[in-house]
């Protein structure tokens, strides 16, 4: 996908426009992601090449060693997780002006899923460990 998409948080104040890396979503189950949204994450990758408008009431929270959680401090809106060094960000699909147009392909930290709630849609499903492996995997080992 190389189409530059726009997207909002619910009050409007914090625009952003991104590239799809893929016309993929994906959700994530792990306890970081459902306390962070009230239900799950669903997420679009973006890379790097995010733009925003109305950064002043972006607010940051560094939830971890290498990510961060972005959302808007006006209405809260969760709006995207990213690596600490902006090298890559992953959206809320449901953030962007036509969210219907990415397919729900993936989940991941699945070994973190409460039993409370299932999508009956055909994914792949990736643990933790897993997700962790893929990623480790394709990092540069000198820049680790």
């Amino acid at each position: 996908m190389s189409e530059r998409l726009s997207g909002r948080c619910l009050c409007g104040k914090v625009r952003f426009s991104a590239v799809p890396e893929k016309d993929d979503m994906g959700v994530c189950h792990c306890e970081m992601c459902r306390k962070w949204t009230g239900g799950t994450y669903m997420a679009v990758d973006c890379g790097s090449s995010v733009e925003f408008d109305g950064s002043e009431s972006l607010g940051i929270y560094k939830s971890s060693g290498y990510g961060e959680r972005l959302f808007c401090k006006e209405c809260g809106s969760s709006l995207a997780w990213r690596l600490q060094d902006g090298t890559h960000t992953s959206f809320s699909a449901q953030a962007f002006d036509e969210p219907s147009r990415f397919k729900f392909k993936t989940e991941i930290f699945t070994d973190e899923q409460p039993d409370n709630y299932a999508f009956a849609n055909e994914t792949t499903r990736m643990t933790g460990p897993e997700v962790i492996a893929l990623f480790t995997a394709n990092q540069d080992p000198q820049n680790g």
